[in-house]
């Protein structure tokens, strides 16, 4: 907090009930010995919580207690509470300082980086949010051996992405590991999770605001969108609708660019366990779903896609027969 130059003073911690039980009270003691004056709020775990009401909630608690503008916001948690607590502190008093403290995978190499924030709406997932960047992100590779399976098998999606898109050699680590992505092993988290934050860190320091190369990083993420919409918010969770949407989109790469690897490529992210059947879910419902989408762009579909490992583009005016032979591949799996 001291290196981010925040204000010794007044803080407001956002967490979950999941996240608190393991770590409120450590955090609230240091922070405490540091000075600082913690106020704890904590929401409800899940994706449903990135939604008004709880985020009316939070400015209600935050502005009954008199924050100012000086007055940092932490987001103790996972890529919820982190997009919840960010859009929070990108909109309270026109913006405070915020500290992102990210305890998933899925948020230490991916969500809590580079500043995006926000909250779902009925038409669609992130709809509505702002750019904030945090003033530092603090991650504790120790939180993570703490993950449900199903919460770490999520965050290797968004892991695995990183390689696919811009990182042949991180590729060639998780590859080399295989099954064994499922266990956690310390040594192998030391050099997997700094690596993949890595590949966020490089292609946000180049596109803050996503206007050229940071669109890479969605890549699995417009079928994945479709998915959770359509299927419900929390029945997949994010990361397995976004393998299952990087599935979908390697199909569809290796369609447009036949000399792609797909099936080296597909096998790894088949490491990735899926709960559910997509095959129940309408694909005309799939595909009407994606253009509800952010990256829908004057009513054309922009898709990140694979020409080789490592080398991501941005596809636009892809026949929509493609788009649905892809989405058939997935609902056959």
């Amino acid at each position: 907090m001291k290196e981010a130059n925040l204000r010794r003073g007044r803080c407001l911690i956002i967490t979950d009930p999941n996240v608190a039980a393991h770590y409120e009270s450590s955090l609230v003691q240091s922070l405490q010995d540091a000075g600082w004056e913690p106020k704890v709020h904590v929401v409800d775990a899940g994706e449903a919580s990135k939604s008004y009401a709880p985020l009316h909630a939070i400015y209600d608690d935050a502005l009954s207690w008199g924050i100012d503008r000086k007055t940092p916001i932490l987001a103790l948690g996972g890529g919820v509470v982190g997009d919840l607590a960010g859009y929070a502190a990108a909109t309270l008093l026109r913006g405070v300082p915020l500290v992102q403290i990210p305890t998933t995978l899925i948020a230490q190499v991916d969500s809590a980086i580079g500043g995006k924030t926000g909250i779902n709406h009925e038409a669609g997932k992130n709809l509505i949010g702002a750019f904030h960047q945090p003033a530092f992100v603090c991650a504790d590779l120790s939180t993570l051996f703490t993950l449900p399976p199903r919460e770490w098998s999520s965050g290797l999606a968004e892991t695995v992405k990183h390689a696919l898109i811009a990182d042949a050699d991180l590729f060639g680590l998780l590859e080399a590991r295989g099954e064994a992505l499922l266990t956690r092993d310390a040594d192998f988290l030391a050099r997997m999770v700094p690596r993949a934050a890595a590949v966020k860190c490089r292609i946000v320091s180049q596109d803050e605001l996503e206007h050229g190369v940071r669109a890479w990083l969605n890549f699995g993420h417009t079928f994945g969108h479709a998915i959770e919409r359509v299927a419900g918010y929390g029945t997949f969770t994010h990361g397995e609708a976004v393998a299952l949407g990087m599935r979908a989109a390697l199909h569809l790469s290796h369609r447009l660019q036949p000399k792609l690897p797909f099936e080296r490529l597909d096998a790894l992210v088949r490491h990735i366990p899926v709960t559910g059947d997509l095959a129940a879910y309408d694909t005309d419902d799939l595909l009407a779903a994606m253009y509800s989408d952010k990256k829908v762009d004057a009513g054309a579909l922009r898709l990140i896609l694979l020409r080789n490992l490592g080398d991501a583009y941005v596809a636009r005016d892809v026949a929509t027969s493609l788009i649905r032979d892809a989405w058939t591949f997935i609902q056959q799996l």
